[in-house]
């Protein structure tokens, strides 16, 4: 009977799987096994309990409340807030200058695509880390002191502690309006998904959707807020001693590792546009413009559309890229997940397993989010052909 089976491929194969999973279960339990002797040895204790403790260390920069006084966790926190802000601004402005770039490089003008290749050629081959190192210490560290600072209209100045700007003082009904806002935009992308659903079944649009979505996003936000009084006042940054407070402080840690990240990704983002674009058969061109369109109807209602296909996939690995490469943070001091968790705190509580381990855990939750998020945009822009 086991010769029979041996020789039938299904069983065979099912045989080999097993065997593999036994292995690797019998691996990883040696792994656990090994590291929980060696930490008993030295008289390491395990598990979660010191991200209770008190930190005891400050940080520069915390988009949520923190003092020394807070716990382990808490600068978990802080980290991994830290690593998403300079993720999201880095995935945002990466895209909208790597798009530009990417068309620019197939313009006809002779000058603004050479421009793009130098630029791509440049930035692409210098290392991400000689590039942060690069607007940290040679632009931004040889900015003046804060009181020779740098003004632009007297609301905006650059120093060498960072970038001081206005920031927004908002009453109980601006807060409302803003709301309001946000469902206004809901309600657009869902009248935009709508939209493309009966143009896929009929052929057409919605009459007048795109006056109806401007009126939204524009005449429901103003009579809110003519309804709930909303005012809007603008705290300007002072200097006061040393440094300037009030208003938003962009330290230079955080916009040197935000330049750079946008600056380098952006290079690679414009290749795959630009493979995008001329994925697309020349013919579609030629079929557009002779209807009459301008290039850059064309190019917005022909070519982009179909180069989507093409360019959302690679697209997706130059964002995981971006958002892994933001762990360099540590080379310029900015307070991300990995200076903070996996360094201070790793370093103060001597948990290397478990703090490493939450921080892969961070990085793997973050790109798997990301890869999921992407694949459904890839599959609602996708063509489908009747």
């Amino acid at each position: 009977m086991f010769v029979r089976l041996w020789r039938d491929p299904v069983w065979r194969a099912v045989l080999f799987q097993v065997l593999l999973i036994l292995a690797v279960v019998a691996v990883v339990g040696w792994v656990v096994n090994n590291t929980l002797s060696n930490l008993e040895q030295r008289g390491i204790s395990t598990g979660f309990d010191f991200l209770s403790q008190s930190a005891g260390f400050g940080i520069i920069q915390t988009l949520v409340e923190y003092d020394e006084s807070h716990s382990f966790g808490r600068t978990f926190l802080v980290g991994l807030l830290n690593t998403l802000l300079v993720s999201f601004l880095g995935v945002i402005f990466a895209t909208i200058l790597g798009f530009l770039v990417g068309v620019a490089r197939l313009s006809s003008n002779w000058l603004l695509s050479k421009l793009a290749s130098v630029y791509i050629e440049i930035f692409r081959n210098i290392p991400l880390l000689l590039q942060i190192f690069f607007w940290y210490f040679a632009v931004l560290g040889i900015l003046p002191s804060p009181r020779q600072s740098l003004s632009l209209f007297d609301a905006i100045f650059l120093n060498v502690r960072g970038i001081s700007l206005p920031w927004p003082l908002l009453n109980s009904g601006m807060v409302t309006v803003a709301w309001v806002l946000v469902a206004c935009v809901v309600a657009i992308l869902l009248m935009m998904f709508f939209n493309k659903q009966h143009r896929k079944n009929t052929g057409k649009a919605i009459p007048f959707i795109k006056a109806i979505m401007v009126s939204i996003v524009l005449l429901i936000p103003l009579v809110t807020g003519f309804l709930v009084d909303a005012q809007l006042q603008w705290e300007i940054p002072a200097l006061r001693g040393f440094n300037f407070s009030g208003g938003l402080v962009l330290l230079p840690e955080l916009v040197a590792l935000w330049f750079a990240l946008t600056i380098y990704t952006a290079a690679f983002i414009a290749e795959v546009v630009r493979s995008g674009i001329e994925s697309v058969s020349r013919g579609q061109k030629e079929a557009a413009e002779a209807l009459g369109l301008r290039p850059r109807r064309v190019l917005s209602l022909v070519v982009i559309p179909q180069a989507m296909r093409v360019i959302i996939p690679p697209l997706t690995n130059q964002y995981l890229n971006l958002i892994k490469n933001s762990s360099l943070a540590t080379a310029i001091g900015y307070p991300d997940l990995v200076s903070v968790f996996a360094g201070t705190t790793l370093n103060q509580t001597g948990q290397a397993v478990e703090v490493i381990a939450m921080t892969m855990a961070v990085y793997l939750t973050i790109s798997l989010t990301v890869s999921v998020l992407m694949n459904l945009y890839n599959r609602w822009v996708s063509l489908v052909e009747r």
